[in-house]
């Protein structure tokens, strides 16, 4: 399995309106093929675990046979499938800091789901050669950092008795942030993958999005440029501050850059595992100029450090790489994507 340079297919099974009106039009066969042809290995699937499981815990074969024939789109297309659950029954990155929560990890009737879903998809596709398994996107409370360890590792236990083999990927907590692999635990088990997502500077490269909170609607922010120009906006450099260098103001955006792609590369060394960084991108909203120049940055730092890749995303979600935003880059991206 190769995954050097893949792209995500967000807004799909994930982060949609969940009917079947939606899941029959948002992506088909030919969107496989034409990933293939720019140049990719892989595409990321992101799934939430109600396209295949009900509340009760009982499966959906409806959502499962979608599963099975996306796989097999991809494998006659030369393609290799990160199953991706995007959002778990009790999970949603969404709810982080919410009144609500997210309960999966105080809840052991949560964690049996979670744990019987990935039981079914690895006895499903764990013959399939072109198939790999990402537990869970973007944990996020501190909290969560020690009952995550567990989870994985319980997890993990289940699935090897399907899939001895099949690459699995997770990351750490705070949205997948690069400096958060270090809390993950050495794993017991062969062909496990560290994964992270990288957004850095967020102020450049989700400029403009109304989710984030006090981010200007208005205020066009450049890129390359300073950390000490990214640090004087409203919106903290990195998501809710997580993520800030203690570092020169002077130094330039790729030097932040590489020093967090640096750690996480690190600390997957350490655990002696391959890194993977399965998402990244820029928002629609942002300059095309310093948007292209963002890429071609952390792609020259994905290269010297060697991390696989996947970008967000291949349609709409406010980072569609199909949308005509990107008309004027979309050829430049692409290669330093596939190159």
């Amino acid at each position: 399995m190769n995954l050097s340079k893949g792209i995500n297919f967000g807004g799909w099974l994930s982060q949609c309106r969940h009917t079947k009106e939606h899941y029959d039009s948002f992506i088909n066969e030919d969107d496989v093929r034409r990933a293939a042809g720019w140049g990719f290995d892989h595409i990321r699937l992101p799934f939430d675990s109600e396209v295949v499981q009900n509340p009760d815990g009982t499966f959906i074969e409806e959502g499962f046979s979608r599963l099975e024939k996306f796989v097999g789109w991809a494998e006659d297309s030369g393609l290799d499938v990160v199953l991706d659950l995007h959002k778990a029954c009790g999970y949603d990155f969404n709810d982080a800091g919410t009144e609500n929560g997210n309960p999966l990890f105080s809840s052991p009737h949560l964690q049996e789901l979670f744990v019987s879903l990935w039981n079914e998809v690895s006895s499903r596709f764990g013959g399939k050669k072109n198939v790999a398994f990402e537990f869970l996107n973007e944990v996020v409370e501190q909290e969560a950092a020690e009952p995550w360890n567990t989870l994985i590792d319980r997890t993990l236990s289940v699935i090897r008795k399907n899939a001895p083999e099949t690459p699995v990927i997770y990351g750490g907590i705070q949205w997948n942030s690069a400096r958060t692999l270090r809390l993950l635990r050495k794993p017991e088990f062969r062909n496990v993958i560290f994964t992270f997502h990288f957004y850095e500077p967020l102020i450049f490269t989700h400029q403009k999005a109304p989710w984030v909170p006090g981010m200007s609607p208005d205020r066009e922010i450049k890129y390359p440029a300073s950390l000490s120009y990214f640090r004087e906006e409203s919106v903290p450099l990195g998501y809710k501050g997580k993520d800030v260098a203690d570092t020169d103001g002077n130094l330039p955006g790729i030097e932040l850059m590489r020093q967090m792609i640096g750690e996480a590369c690190a600390a997957a060394e350490n655990a002696g595992v391959p890194v993977y960084c399965g998402e990244y991108g820029v928002i629609d909203r942002a300059p095309v100029k310093g948007t292209e120049a963002w890429f071609a940055d952390v792609h020259k730092i994905f290269r010297e450090f060697g991390v696989g890749h996947a970008v967000w995303t291949y349609k709409e979600m406010d980072f569609g790489l199909t949308e005509s935003h990107y008309d004027g880059i979309r050829a430049s991206l692409i290669k330093m994507m596939t190159e």
